[in-house]
């Protein structure tokens, strides 16, 4: 029996796939922590005979080239990439025989990127699949605008003609297995969607339901910002990445850990905001583990900045250690688990407190204070506190000059991206409350609002 096994990322809102026959399977997309996939495999019996590569990708370091490696299978990317590894080129039309019973065939779907493919897997007694990438996702398209603005408009338009020409050429029963689209910032708009059908797509998905003109324009206007991570990926997996290396960090000792804060290094605390605003290394940022830790890590560190992790557990450093590899961050210099007591040598550690909207609101019939709203652009246009000072968390490290000195009250949609914020500002030496709070509860509260 055929089994399409789906192996989630979800801090990064991505899927790989292992499809097996029970004693031989091909992977499509894997990410660059193999060893997920190697255990499946293992578990399950199957040999690994082929890998495939729909597109060189931008949100992540594959992980296909290690595995292709480590298991003698032959790796499948596009004639076409320009790559400086050895690998079975394939293009529009290719077949690839995995075993006796799947056939895998290659259907060229650019949009995304210019040299993007997506696999139709055709096997005995059972409807098509097709892995689709970062083309046709649940309810939208991925992303066109990740190559840079100069090939936007070519690449929306071959993304519309692409999703039609796999509308087209396979039927409405066809299942859909796409990389991209479970909250990645590849996708153009996300979808609470967890399978789906051709034929289902053609009923919800702008980009088979709507005319091209209606699906460039609603597409283009919803695109917002994406990490700045992103620019490194694509060099990288052009390259060739090899295995991670998984090995613990070394242990910093408190002395070491002020030495680096003070020379400039980055060092995260990744406990949770509640822990982190009760007490915390002075100096230290908070990324928390529980939430986007990797993307939102990836957005804002100088590319190339030293990095000590604090953890209350090894198990919590070993899992961001492993988050951080999969955008290519390859190289952890210390960590330390435990207490920020323990962290500080016995110093003073910093704290900042933690309130509603609700408090907001009354705090401002009383006295004068900064409201930083952190979301992304298309956030704040949609709806924002009227009065309150807009820079995204993307932007926050570059502009902190521009937050007015006194007592900033931040918050973003959820409370995440406000501890990150104010984690920032405190080490800044600034006076930071973090609201922890739903932005849809702001209004409630009785804070004005305002749109555009």
């Amino acid at each position: 029996m055929i089994e399409i096994i789906a192996i989630d990322t979800p801090t990064l809102g991505d899927r790989s796939y292992l499809v097996g026959d029970g004693e031989v399977a091909f992977v499509v997309d894997p990410q660059r922590d193999i060893d997920r996939v190697l255990d499946l495999a293992r578990a399950r019996g199957l040999r690994i005979t082929d890998v495939f590569e729909t597109h060189i990708h931008n949100d992540y370091v594959t992980g296909g080239l290690a595995l292709a490696r480590a298991t003698g299978a032959a790796y499948h990317v596009n004639a076409a990439d320009p790559v400086s590894f050895e690998r079975a080129p394939v293009g529009d039309g290719d077949v690839v025989e995995v075993g006796p019973s799947l056939r895998v065939r290659a259907l060229a779907t650019p949009g995304h990127t210019f040299t993007h493919l997506s696999y139709v897997l055709e096997a005995p007694d059972r409807v098509p699949a097709v892995f689709t990438g970062g083309s046709l996702l649940y309810g939208s398209t991925g992303r066109p605008d990740l190559l840079g603005p100069d090939h936007t408009g070519e690449l929306v338009k071959r993304q519309y003609a692409s999703a039609h020409r796999l509308a087209e050429v396979l039927p409405d029963d066809a299942e859909i297995y796409p990389t991209h689209g479970f909250g990645s910032f590849c996708s153009a708009t996300q979808s609470a969607a967890d399978r789906s059908t051709i034929g289902r797509e053609k009923r919800v998905n702008p980009v088979l339901s709507q005319d091209e003109q209606a699906y460039v324009d609603e597409l283009l206007a919803g695109l917002d910002a994406y990490p700045a991570y992103y620019a490194h990926m694509g060099p990288a997996n052009s390259a060739g990445p090899d295995a991670p290396d998984l090995t613990a960090p070394a242990k910093a000792e408190p002395g070491e850990l002020r030495s680096r804060i003070e020379a400039g290094e980055w060092v995260v605390d990744l406990r949770s905001r509640t822990a982190f605003a009760a007490g915390h290394l002075v100096g230290s940022l908070n990324f928390g583990i529980d939430g986007s830790f990797a993307t939102y890590l990836g957005w804002l560190i100088p590319w190339g900045t030293p990095l000590s992790l604090l953890g209350e557990t090894p198990e919590q450093v070993a899992e961001a250690q492993r988050e951080l590899l999969r955008i290519g961050v390859d190289r952890v210099e210390t960590a330390a688990t435990g207490t920020p007591a323990e962290w500080s040598g016995g110093a003073s550690l910093g704290t900042f407190p933690r309130a509603r909207f609700e408090e907001l609101a009354l705090v401002r019939h009383h006295r004068p204070v900064t409201v930083l709203d952190v979301r992304r652009d298309l956030e704040w246009a949609r709806s924002h506190i009227d009065g309150a000072l807009h820079v995204p968390l993307h932007e926050l490290l570059g502009r902190v000059g521009e937050v007015p000195a006194g007592e900033v009250w931040v918050h973003c949609q959820a409370g995440y991206r406000a501890s990150i914020a104010a984690s920032v500002l405190a080490a800044a030496g600034r006076r930071v409350v973090a609201v922890d709070d739903e932005f849809d509860r702001a209004a409630r509260a009785g804070l004005p609002m305002a749109v555009g």
